[in-house]
């Protein structure tokens, strides 16, 4: 086992991290930019390095700087988290190349399933459900508007090397695809430094549901059921929850023995999740591979008893994985709670927090990094905490986290809670029955 982990991130995950570590007897080190010398994460870390000025490009994505912290304290492992640089192909080589474990996927791994398109092909060998659409990369407007002819309209376009909802455009008919091409072109190039597309059948009234797996180092997988995550704005999570309301015993059966079968296809190993496309009959679709933890995996923890942190720090030590698959005893659901102003189209709201309340009780946990007098800085992501509720049914955990939500007082900035506790009471999102395409009709006014 580890005998010290560098956590290369910061917040509440760094803080989770930290947590783990500590009930496993691992010494801990921070890094921290100057923007985050009063975190928490840094005062309850048994070490902690500065890595450099708060842009995250000058500090947490800054390689060489975190790969010297690791070696001045002497930490035999460095845990990524979520973002910054966990999915980084060249963070996990250069680690191999300095004798410090990655806790996370491969450098193979990450280029195996970052790339979308490769990605695609890789599942669809493996047997896994894909999507109907193009082999790879689209070459020219002739040739997406032929294929997608040939599996009906409406498709796709999207950017293979994209994410949080760039580099994408629906295309209903022939007329429609040269601006489409043209505009997924300009906005991937901007983002991603890369232009390439790829297309795919449209999915109408989709579902974001993700399955939960662990790999171990012997290429063997097992699968931790699903979360469903399709409250989304503009492709990016609000919240989440487990089980689905939309999958019963014998789809979950199906969707995670493909995910399963997903991993150990590239004998993944760590902690990530296979995210699919659920569509109004039932069929699912292989969308992409996550290869770090996920912000939401508390959910996952809540329902199943099962520290992932701490099974992610197992299978990098080398420790093989029990081989069965978990099942959720539970319901529960995340509010990610961010600082952003829901009047005013979810602006970021950076500032001091004057007062703080957390809420609590029986089946509520907060995992955050904040407190009263803590500053939050406008350099990263506006995510402040995670409320997650769990209870005995869907109905008991909506009305436990509309008590929570109301409980839950922050100070001098604004936040989304109160996008939350009106969403809690929307008969739509109590009935179960929504789509991803949910909050495009939801009324922001009043909140």
């Amino acid at each position: 086992m580890f005998k010290k982990i560098l956590i290369a991130n910061r917040g509440e995950i760094a803080l989770r991290i930290i947590r783990t570590c500590k009930e496993m007897g691992i010494q801990t080190v921070a890094v921290y930019s100057s923007a985050d010398k009063d975190s928490l994460h840094v005062r309850f870390a048994d070490e902690a390095v500065n890595i450099g000025p708060a842009p995250s490009n000058a500090s947490y994505l800054k390689i060489p700087h975190i790969i010297s912290a690791a070696e001045i304290t002497n930490a035999d492992a460095i845990h990524p988290g979520y973002g910054f640089l966990s999915e980084n192909a060249e963070f996990s080589r250069v680690c191999e190349e300095y004798g410090i474990k990655f806790i996370g996927a491969s450098a193979e791994m990450i280029d195996k399933m970052g790339d979308k398109a490769t990605a695609k092909a890789t599942m669809k060998a493996a047997g896994v459900p894909t999507i109907p659409g193009s082999i790879g990369l689209v070459a020219s407007v002739e040739e997406g508007i032929k294929l997608a002819n040939e599996i009906k309209y409406p498709v796709i376009l999207k950017a293979t090397a994209g994410g949080g909802g760039r580099g994408m455009r629906i295309v209903k008919n022939n007329s429609e695809f040269q601006k489409a091409w043209d505009d997924a072109k300009m906005e991937s190039a901007a983002a991603f430094g890369n232009d390439g597309l790829y297309l795919e059948k449209f999915v109408e009234e989709p579902r974001h549901v993700e399955i939960q797996i662990i790999g171990d180092s012997n290429g063997k997988a097992c699968h931790l059921s699903e979360r469903d995550c399709s409250i989304q704005r503009r492709h990016q999570k609000l919240l989440e929850e487990t089980p689905s309301p939309a999958v019963n015993q014998a789809l979950r059966d199906k969707m995670g023995e493909a995910a399963v079968k997903a991993a150990e296809a590239i004998k993944y190993e760590g902690a990530g999740t296979v995210e699919f496309l659920l569509d109004k009959h039932g069929d699912f679709f292989f969308m992409e591979m996550n290869t770090r933890i996920q912000v939401e995996h508390p959910i996952t923890e809540e329902v199943t008893d099962f520290d992932l942190i701490k099974e992610q720090i197992k299978v990098a030590a080398g420790i093989p994985i029990s081989g069965k698959n978990y099942y959720p005893k539970l319901f529960a659901m995340e509010c990610r709670i961010n600082a952003e102003d829901p009047n005013h189209g979810f602006r970021p709201s950076p500032g001091k927090i004057t007062n703080l309340h957390l809420p609590g009780g029986h089946g509520v946990r907060i995992d955050s990094h904040v407190y009263a007098g803590y500053t939050i800085p406008p350099n990263y992501d506006s995510m402040i905490a995670k409320l997650i509720v769990s209870g005995q049914s869907r109905e008991e955990v909506v009305t436990r986290m509309k008590r929570a939500l109301e409980e839950f007082v922050i100070e001098g900035v604004k936040t989304t809670i109160p996008f939350h506790i009106k969403l809690m009471s929307d008969e739509k999102f109590k009935s179960g029955h929504f789509t991803t395409k949910f909050l495009e009709d939801f009324d922001f006014t009043d909140l």
